[in-house]
């Protein structure tokens, strides 16, 4: 790919930066204004001096964009935001900033009827951020040169039309490219000091969660996706995030506390249950999400039956942990509970393995999708009536009595440093330890002998059993492994929700845990590494909690989503660097043409 570093908009360089600058500023400006004279759209925007809902976006936004413009002067205290230098990140956080600003001015007409509704601080916003972009434009970028873009792709056109005028704008009109530049040296910093700039970038990645998950209506968490999406973009193009990440090589202990630490303080920073379970629930679905990456990720075994070892889990718990419902008069301790489902998980995973992972491709696939209907038709069936009584059929087991860990029972308030916690934080935080319990698994797992077995599985079966790789072993392995820890993640359920029933676990429905949203999950986030797996359950699972008011077409949108996704990123959000370079051709340097007097090579000299 040929490259080069011009601007779309050819204007003086220092121009187009104080330009820049001062429209970023003005966007944040608007913020402080009245967008419209109502109060009826969400958030009410009709007051000046007090930023509220959607005009916190442009706010962040629009500084953002000027902090990442002013770092290019080389101003002391904001170089550190832009350690690779090049321009695109500014491009992209003004981008960002005028989708949030143009996204609130639809809302606002839609909503309230019209555009009449808009007061001048919500035109200044459009305007300003656009003239934002405008100054972006005039900067120097990493660009494709003409002669290098051959014939347009019109495959778009067929995959996804809403995609395709955004791709050819991006790679055709602008034609923005990706320049390898490698960061300079890092200033050395006293250990204490990147501890803390490590602290502190978790701080805000939970304050920046805590926002996603505590907005109140759609159209606030719409644009919060947006920005986010345009700001992550953006400090990845900066290699801010490159930098971070080194430090948090460096300083794995603390990164690992760091992070962990802000999750258990997810709970301190509500005031009510509300939001809570919803956290909860993303836990559960991220943990069975990162053991569904052990078979897809690592193995790369296609299981489209996996949530059924999730309700294997749940049900088995139910069953021994007291419930007036269960024909199974028992009622085991937490420990004893957690065992017996993901030991029941563990053996149906075997079962259901040791017959059919012989199978390849599609016809595996097929039978682990006939296993997960199995396992909810046999869970229907087993109600007394066509089969013995033990899962109350459709009824499923209600009244799970809430968990007693040590004497502390998770289903009563409780007082923590002046704060309460709800059931729900109880919950949350029990299934963060089982998430860091599963996160410590993998990372050994994949990492040892066995794991690196499992790559070699999934890259090419024949040649690794030519090596000597018993395949077979180590597949069925990897499917008792996942089916524990999907068991495990089932037992908390079980009591979260109170009620275990069959439907709750399907191939596909419109709101997660079901198979075909944890595949995706794996897939979106990134197969094979621990943290993309969290990030796709996450963004699954809070998505169609949010956006309840495309619940009509929502799997019309995740379908669409997938598409685009699988086109621009097919790797996934989070991906190592084996599969970056398996689905991306590697970006090489244009070689420099020989010069005209150049010495010219003689039989002896050759």
């Amino acid at each position: 790919m040929t490259t080069e570093i011009t601007p779309v908009i050819p204007v003086p360089e220092r121009a187009a930066r104080v330009f820049t600058v001062l429209a970023a500023v003005a966007t944040a400006g608007t913020a402080l204004t009245a967008w419209t004279w109502t109060a009826d759209f969400p958030g009410d925007l009709t007051f000046y001096g007090s930023p509220a809902g959607l005009q916190w976006l442009t706010l962040i936004g629009g500084l953002i964009t000027a902090v990442l413009t002013l770092a290019r002067y080389g101003i002391p205290g904001l170089r550190w935001t832009s350690p690779a230098g090049g321009n695109n990140g500014i491009l992209l956080a003004a981008l960002g900033t005028a989708a949030v600003s143009w996204f609130a001015i639809i809302a606002i007409a839609v909503d309230l009827g019209g555009l009449a509704n808009l007061e001048p601080g919500g035109w200044l916003a459009g305007l300003t951020s656009l003239l934002a972009v405008t100054g972006a434009l005039g900067l120097p970028l990493d660009r494709r040169t003409a002669d290098s873009l051959g014939k347009p792709d019109y495959r778009w056109l067929l995959a996804a039309g809403i995609g395709y005028p955004v791709h050819h704008l991006i790679t055709r009109t602008l034609r923005l490219a990706k320049i390898e530049r490698k960061l300079p040296p890092a200033r050395e910093l006293p250990s204490w000091v990147e501890v803390l700039l490590i602290i502190a970038a978790f701080a805000i990645g939970l304050f920046a969660i805590t926002f996603g998950i505590d907005t109140e209506y759609g159209e606030l968490f719409t644009g919060y996706l947006i920005l986010t999406g345009f700001t992550v973009a953006a400090l990845a193009k900066t290699g801010l995030l490159q930098r971070l990440r080194a430090l948090t090589v460096k300083h794995r202990p603390v990164a690992t506390g760091a992070a962990f630490s802000a999750a258990a303080a997810f709970p301190f920073t509500q005031t009510s249950d509300q939001y809570t379970s919803v956290a909860a629930n993303i836990l559960i679905f991220a943990t069975v999400a990162l053991g569904l990456n052990i078979v897809v990720g690592l193995a790369g075994l296609l299981d489209l039956g996996y949530v059924a070892f999730l309700g294997v889990g749940a049900y088995a718990a139910a069953l021994v942990s007291g419930s007036p419902a269960s024909p199974i008069h028992v009622a085991f301790p937490f420990w004893a509970a957690a065992l017996t489902g993901a030991a029941a998980a563990m053996v149906f995973g075997v079962l259901i393995g040791a017959p059919t992972l012989r199978l390849r491709g599609d016809y595996l696939a097929i039978v682990t999708l006939g296993f997960g209907e199995i396992f909810r038709i046999t869970m229907n069936n087993l109600n007394g009536t066509t089969g013995p009584n033990v899962t109350n059929g459709s009824n499923g087991i209600p009244r799970i009595p809430d968990l007693q860990i040590l004497g502390f029972d998770l289903g009563k308030k409780h007082l923590v440093g002046g704060i309460e916690l709800g059931r729900f934080s109880n919950y949350y935080l029990l299934m963060l330890i089982i998430t860091a319990v599963v996160v410590l698994v993998f990372a050994r797992v994949g990492n040892s002998r066995i794991g690196r077995a499992w790559v070699a599985i999934r890259e090419d079966e024949t040649a690794a059993e030519a090596m000597g790789i018993n395949g077979f072993r180590l597949k069925l392995l990897a499917f008792a492994l996942g089916a524990c820890l999907a068991g495990l993640a089932g037992t908390v359920q079980a009591h979260v929700s109170y009620t275990v029933t069959p439907d709750q676990y399907t191939f596909a429905e419109a709101l997660p845990p079901n198979s075909a949203f944890l595949l995706a999950a794996v897939i979106l986030g990134g197969m094979g590494t621990i943290s993309g797996p969290l990030v796709g359950a996450t963004l699954l699972f809070l998505i169609p909690k949010k956006l309840e008011f495309l619940s009509n077409y929502q799997l019309l949108a995740f379908g669409v989503a997938l598409i685009i996704l699988m086109r621009i990123r097919p790797e996934g959000l989070i991906a190592n660097r084996r599969n970056q370079l398996e689905f991306h051709e590697p970006v090489i340097p244009a070689q420099s043409a020989p010069e005209d007097d150049a010495v010219p090579l003689t039989k002896a000299g050759a």
